[in-house]
């Protein structure tokens, strides 16, 4: 549902004051300014305005604010769910309590001027199809005008992002004349990430050169418009009826950055049979150690797995067991499962030391996995085509032609 000049229901918690607008002048009083009795489109203030009201709505209708998400609101009676997802001027309603559903959108349209778009299928670039067995999520039409406005709609394909074990350096080709066509290509493609975790790590480090690209660089994202061109009817697969249950997979590669050597971590969640949450992501410091960057990775995957079980709690989902957390690296689980602190772990910040409690306090099991069967390899470097190929069959991406 849509909500028409949803800006215009928030209520000011403040006053505000503004000039008179150009044609609506009070000549006898030019000096005057005018006091806002409501929220107005281009206030600063509006968004968090009309966030007020409609949560406020929402609470008083029985709703719950989710703890996860502040944008999310739950229902919850006779064992049915309602769900809420507000996103500005946009409401998803979704839930097994059709009665429910039908009141809140009887309600929402007594209270404010609301559009009903119908059944879900675009949302802001993100296309949903379903069918009786399944749900698929993709960006097609979003990749499709990507390519044409860049002009490689007609380019040739090609099967992987990036090459194997490709090493970009900020320093090595000639600086791009004009970095803008750069910016915006990288800027596209980090959208387009929001369904296609294949391409996030080639992206993430395409995006570390947007200051000075060089043409190398240039031509490495040019790679992954042949590659987007290539997989452009794929999407993310979600089975009905399979097992919902959270299992993750953490990897880091160490001193993977060639002018940094910093590390980069990946991580990957699934629920079900699709993918949920990813990551491919440059560590800020250093690592002294191939364990201590796998051990920070596996941290930053505890982090994002605490947060999934607290939204599947908002959710009402079933949450009584331990996240299990795939590791390729023997030494970083040790560390993971050991109360005692090691002189070789002193220089380790307190922080990532969040993994080892979620382990003891058995809300989180360490997994050992063979590295050719890992599938957050593909968030951490550039693989040959047949390795890539055989795990993103694993995050269950696929093609619909």
């Amino acid at each position: 549902m849509d909500v028409k000049n949803a800006f215009l229901h928030g209520e000011l918690d403040r006053e505000i004051y503004m000039v008179q607008p150009k044609g609506f002048e009070d000549r006898a009083h030019s000096d005057y300014v005018c006091k806002l009795k409501n929220a107005l489109y281009g206030l600063k203030q509006a968004p968090r305005a009309w966030y007020g009201k409609i949560a406020e709505f929402l609470v008083k209708s029985n709703y719950t604010m989710a703890h996860a998400v502040s944008s999310l609101f739950v229902k919850v009676r006779d064992a049915k769910i309602a769900v809420v997802l507000v996103y500005v001027d946009d409401l998803i309603i979704t839930g097994d309590d059709e009665a429910e559903i039908r009141q809140t959108k009887e309600n929402l349209s007594v209270r404010f001027q609301m559009k009903e778009l119908g059944e879900l299928k675009h949302f802001l670039g993100l296309e949903v199809d379903r069918t009786e067995e399944c749900l698929f999520l993709c960006q097609q039409k979003y990749a499709k005008e990507l390519l044409q406005k860049f002009g490689m709609l007609e380019c040739k394909p090609i099967s992987t992002p990036m090459e194997a074990n490709a090493k970009l350096c900020a320093h090595e080709g000639k600086d791009l004349q004009d970095g803008a066509m750069y910016w915006q290509l990288v800027g596209s493609l980090i959208y387009l990430t929001l369904t296609r975790p294949d391409i996030s790590y080639a992206v993430g480090v395409a995006s570390r050169y947007m200051q000075q690209p060089k043409k190398p660089h240039l031509e490495a994202v040019r790679r992954m418009l042949r590659y987007v061109k290539d997989t452009i009817n794929y999407d993310l697969l979600y089975k009905k009826g399979d097992k919902i249950k959270i299992v993750g997979y953490c990897d880091a590669d160490y001193a993977g950055d060639h002018d940094t050597r910093r590390s980069t971590t990946g991580y990957v969640f699934m629920l079900g049979s699709g993918v949920v949450s990813w990551c491919s992501k440059r560590k800020p410091t250093v690592s002294l150690s191939t364990t201590e960057a796998e051990y920070r990775a596996a941290a930053m995957a505890a982090q994002e797995s605490t947060w999934l079980m607290q939204l599947m709690k908002d959710l009402h989902q079933f949450t009584d067991y331990a996240v299990p957390l795939h590791c390729d690296n023997q030494s970083a689980i040790r560390l993971a499962e050991n109360p005692v602190f090691h002189a070789r772990t002193k220089h380790v910040e307190v922080h990532y030391h969040f993994l080892r409690e979620k382990v003891l306090r058995e809300e989180l099991e360490m997994h050992q996995i063979k590295s050719e069967c890992h599938i957050a390899d593909l968030f951490t470097k550039g693989l040959n085509t047949t390795r890539f190929q055989k795990l993103r069959e694993h995050l269950n991406m696929k093609s619909r032609c």
